[in-house]
């Protein structure tokens, strides 16, 4: 069985895309994770190091969105699940969502993006 921990609504700006402004002027990325893992020792225990930090999912995660510059928002998002689950022994999925409110698209939208999973076992 695996539990879920979420976070939602995460907002970094970055400068990922295709056109030329965006890698010079960025925009406001907003961030959603779920993260598969086994709750029932903290559950039972109350203590910080039976579970992940909230914390530290949230530095390392907008770490590696906005450290680099990316042209695909799936590569973007792939990153932050490969360093989640490189960084976390305890995280076996992740499920990233990366919505991208302000996207150059000639339409009006009320949102775009992508939902990446990953685990460990493929």
């Amino acid at each position: 069985m695996s539990d879920i921990i979420f976070i939602r609504g995460v907002l970094v700006h970055a400068h990922h895309g295709v056109m030329a402004h965006e890698s010079e002027v960025g925009q406001r990325f907003v961030i959603d994770l779920e993260l598969s893992t086994e709750l029932g020792e903290a559950s039972r225990t109350d203590r910080l190091s039976d579970t992940v930090s909230y914390s530290a999912i949230v530095e390392t995660a907008t770490a590696a969105f906005a450290d680099r510059n990316y042209r695909l928002l799936e590569r973007a998002a792939g990153a932050v699940a490969d360093a989640i689950l490189a960084n976390f022994i305890r995280i076996s999925a992740v499920r990233i969502t990366v919505h991208k409110p302000h996207a150059p698209i000639a339409a009006i939208f009320d949102d775009v993006g992508v939902t990446l999973t990953r685990s460990r076992h493929g």
